[in-house]
């Protein structure tokens, strides 16, 4: 039986979890016709990510998607954070299901990683960088992510950076793309990466002002949670739009 009510899934980050919703989830169940599901990457669930590769990220996520199609959802929303924004895109190319894509502080680029590669010079200008970061994401989060994210994890990250980046040539379904322009964990040119190569005819780019990787927590994450809200629930017209607010 086909179901008409609308499945919203969301993706996580690397080293992050459904925390970093804060309780937007929660917020878009109140509204008709949305069933909102979340789950947590493999090793994820653990102080420590360790011992997981990123193929079994993909997988996980796709499982998710099986899963609703199971039971019959036919029309599915995906909201990626950060590596969940790539691993969104992935989904949304491969599934035609996937009507609308959210992809919140994409990290298509990250900071150790430029051109495909690995860059030992970026990796040395962030930890430069590191006091800047503290201001702004607050140190006890980033001495948590930090300390629970062995160099063997962050090569898996940047594994399926390179496998799964260009995936964004073949969405088709209308795509929202958020960048906050003090995230100093992603940078502007992992979203400028996507807005350009993505195959979908139907993009909006929102660069907002004073908004940290940490979206959905900072003091505009109402704001953020309304423009989503919006854009979930309003047909979409076709184009590329880029607003700065």
């Amino acid at each position: 039986m086909f179901r008409k009510r609308i499945a919203i899934l969301f993706i996580h980050g690397f080293v992050g979890g459904n925390y970093d919703y804060n309780n937007f989830p929660n917020e878009l169940e109140v509204y008709k016709n949305f069933d909102v599901f979340t789950f947590t990457l493999p090793g994820h669930d653990k102080l420590i990510v360790k011992n997981v590769k990123f193929e079994e990220w993909i997988s996980a996520a796709e499982a998710q998607i099986d899963f609703l199609l199971d039971h019959n959802y036919h029309n599915i929303y995906v909201i990626g954070h950060s590596m969940g924004g790539v691993i969104a895109s992935h989904l949304a190319s491969k599934y035609k299901e996937v009507k609308k894509l959210v992809l919140v502080a994409p990290a298509f680029r990250y900071f150790y990683f430029k051109d495909g590669k690995i860059n030992i010079k970026n990796i040395e200008e962030t930890i430069k960088n590191m006091p800047e970061l503290f201001k702004k994401m607050g140190t006890e989060t980033v001495v948590e992510r930090i300390r629970k994210t062995p160099l063997a994890t962050m090569l898996e990250f940047t594994k399926l950076i390179d496998k799964y980046a260009k995936d964004c040539v073949g969405i088709t379904c209308p795509t929202l793309i958020i960048h906050g322009t003090d995230d100093t964990v992603v940078p502007q040119e992992g979203t400028d990466f996507v807005y350009k190569n993505i195959g979908s005819s139907n993009v909006k780019l929102v660069n907002i002002k004073k908004v940290t990787h940490d979206c959905f927590r900072g003091e505009r994450n109402q704001e953020i949670r309304d423009i989503i809200i919006t854009f979930l629930l309003k047909k979409n017209k076709p184009g590329k739009e880029t607003i700065n607010i």
